[in-house]
């Protein structure tokens, strides 16, 4: 099956999109974008194609069950799936992480040191399943976020059981996981897919899935070859994906078409990336007729985001519901990353609420971005709202009252795969590119 693929690459992360001669989306994949673009991009990809793999299989599979019954096999399919590519990678960490322990730096401990990191990964190991159990709760889903959350976790506990200084173990995670993560997943795929589709149907029993029927559907599903035909790059990072200029496209474009094909209505699009917002004005078939962009620095951007919530300790994803319980708004003055941090301090000394200073810091964000469409031509209906931040629910409250106060009742399309926009845009233009 010939396929267009289109890459976007962040300044926070990276997504792909697998889309068919037809113009269908049968993948979607997402990567922190790291310092190597080149292996965000693979990896991306990578998680597209296993997207695809996905609903070739769901398609060769039909009806079998009820279709909440179905929802509930399909993704319990895919936990187990990234529960096999976890434990790949955690194998990789403790094999890469063992080989700096035998290096000269650690030689006089390297038997501790490396029996050390053996109980870590083993402990990570058992604990795992759990954590990808479906309904589980976890702070990010990229590889390096979890595994290294959890060996901080162990790795002091297992440090001071075998008598080692944590900083010994803290300096072996620290040169591996660079390493390991630029190196994409790479093990058997067929055979992760297989070990992922027996403990879903042992799973979810109810369902009554023929194992006959659903192995020969995976096999089926992997048996599709996938023939790229045209791949288009865009995003913050667009210039250093391996590409020719040919197959380059700015993002302004790429949103705009994007944002068209999930919603034909939208004449208007607002974008909060990681390192910019845009604000972009499309014509009936998607066509960009004005922008305005933030201007050099990330202020009220994801990158923004991402300093508070480290300043506050806390995950990029808890700050959004937590501004959602505050009583209050305290007025912000500034949203520069720079200064954030300090106002922040002084706030919290004034002994205001973390969660009314929340709803200041989204609100400011919001005031900043409707400034921004502004210059670019004001709110037309319809209004779609896409980019990381889009998924972020006190954003998207702050969003809607300040257009309802300024520009009255609009439509407004947030997508739950809003994430994916500029992605979407860069696969329909190579699509386009083969079709002319």
């Amino acid at each position: 099956m010939k396929c267009y693929i289109g890459i976007d690459l962040g300044s926070t992360t990276t997504k792909a999109v697998l889309m068919d001669p037809d113009g269908a989306v049968l993948g979607r994949g997402i990567t922190n974008s790291r310092s190597n673009y080149a292996t965000a991009a693979a990896v991306a990809k990578q998680e597209a194609v296993i997207g695809t793999r996905l609903t070739l299989f769901r398609r060769g599979l039909g009806e079998i069950g009820p279709p909440e019954l179905m929802d509930a096999f399909m993704e319990d399919l895919e936990h187990s799936f990234r529960l096999e590519q976890f434990l790949e990678q955690a194998e990789d960490l403790r094999v890469t992480c063992n080989g700096f322990a035998e290096g000269p730096r650690f030689a006089c401990k390297e038997d501790a040191a490396t029996e050390a990191v053996d109980e870590v990964f083993r402990r990570l190991g058992d604990e795992a399943p759990a954590m990808f159990a479906p309904g589980a709760q976890r702070k990010s889903d990229f590889f390096r976020d979890i595994a290294g959350s959890r060996f901080m976790h162990i790795g002091e506990e297992v440090a001071k059981d075998a008598g080692l200084g944590f900083d010994l173990l803290l300096n072996l995670y620290d040169k591996s996981i660079i390493e390991v993560e630029n190196r994409p997943p790479a093990g058997d795929m067929a055979g992760k897919f297989q070990r992922a589709l027996e403990r879903a149907i042992a799973d979810v029993p109810e369902l009554h899935a023929d194992p006959e029927t659903a192995g020969s559907a995976m096999t089926g599903a992997l048996d599709v070859e996938l023939e790229e035909d045209y791949v288009v790059g865009t995003g913050y990072g667009r210039v250093t994906l391996p590409f020719p200029k040919e197959h380059i496209r700015s993002e302004i474009l790429c949103h705009g078409l994007g944002a068209h094909l999930m919603h034909p209505e939208t004449r208007t699009v607002l974008d909060i990336g990681g390192q910019d917002t845009k604000a972009i004005q499309v014509d009936p078939d998607g066509i960009v007729e004005n922008f305005q962009m933030n201007d050099r620095c990330a202020a009220g951007c994801g990158r923004y985001l991402g300093y508070i919530a480290d300043e506050m300790n806390m995950g990029l994803h808890e700050l959004g519901p937590m501004a959602m319980q505050a009583t209050k708004s305290v007025r912000i003055n500034s949203t520069c990353t720079v200064f954030a941090g300090a106002e922040l301090r002084d706030r919290l000394a004034l002994g205001e609420k973390r969660e009314d200073i929340l709803a200041g810091l989204h609100r400011a964000i919001i005031l900043r971005a409707m400034s921004i469409i502004s210059r670019s031509g004001g709110i037309r209906d319809e209004f779609t709202f896409t980019g990381g931040v889009a998924n972020n629910e006190a954003a998207v409250k702050e969003l809607r009252k300040l257009v309802q106060e300024n520009y009255g009742e609009v439509t407004i399309n947030i997508n739950p795969a809003s994430i994916y926009t500029g992605a979407l845009g860069a696969a329909a233009f190579a699509r386009r590119a083969v079709a002319n």
